[in-house]
């Protein structure tokens, strides 16, 4: 079996492909197993009350509002039935960081960083939500940006 790994700015999030000659057995647990690892999908009820599965890859963020978690995709708000600390150790990989005590983003879908306030930064996303980052976040979120971009380099 061969394992290769290619970085390039073209990709918005992990692909994973398998490619073989024929569809075996072994074939087949391979994709089992990265469906089980990588499909762990939230359900939500958006805002009349249809469910839906919220695949990781489409949060942008996740905060509190009252006693409700929502969840912020491109395509809309979703409730989900967990307090936001559960939802952070759900998501707890390297694409989600808490920005303050209400709120957790994906940072690959980040769009700019806007640094002129004085102590803060306001993070604007690839659909044009803006947030900010609390004080106390701050030194997180820019180990956690450097960290990435370190990382997508090598």
């Amino acid at each position: 079996m061969k394992i290769l790994t290619q970085t390039d700015d073209r990709y918005e999030e992990i692909e994973l492909h398998v490619c073989s000659s024929a569809l075996t057995d072994e074939v087949r647990a391979i994709v089992g197993e990265l469906h089980e690892i990588y499909d762990q999908n939230i359900p939500g009820t958006d805002e009349v009350g249809n469910k839906r599965m919220i695949r990781r890859a489409e949060i942008l963020s996740a905060y509190s509002e009252g006693q409700r978690v929502i969840v912020l995709t491109g395509d809309g708000r979703y409730t989900v039935h967990k307090k936001l600390y559960e939802l952070e150790t759900e998501l707890g990989d390297a694409n989600f960081v808490r920005i303050s005590r209400s709120e957790i983003v994906n940072i690959r879908k980040i769009k700019s960083l806007d640094l002129s306030i004085t102590g803060t930064i306001r993070l604007v996303m690839k659909t044009g939500y803006e947030t900010y980052v609390s004080r106390r976040n701050v030194a997180k979120i820019k180990e956690k940006l450097t960290k990435e971009r370190l990382e997508g380099r090598a």
